[in-house]
């Protein structure tokens, strides 16, 4: 009998990434990659350079949405 195969989780619910690509942290948001970058080049979406590379720190989505709460609340 055929044991059923388990799918690797995709890079979006995967737990042990540390930084994402933006197209991950925009999936994440539920933003266009366009967006991402704009938030990025403004600073309200953390990012780091790795060599020539953009990535977003593993937590940065969750704080960047803990922050726009947080104003919405003041308001």
């Amino acid at each position: 009998m055929d044991e059923p195969t388990t799918l690797p989780p995709t890079a979006t619910e995967d737990a042990t990434l540390v930084l994402l690509t933006v197209e991950e942290a925009a999936r994440r948001l539920r933003i266009g990659r366009t967006t991402c970058y704009a938030l990025i080049r403004t600073g309200e979406l953390e990012s780091v350079p790795v060599g020539r590379l953009r990535r977003v720190p593993a937590d940065a989505p969750a704080a960047y949405v803990t922050r726009l709460r947080t104003a919405q609340r003041a308001a």
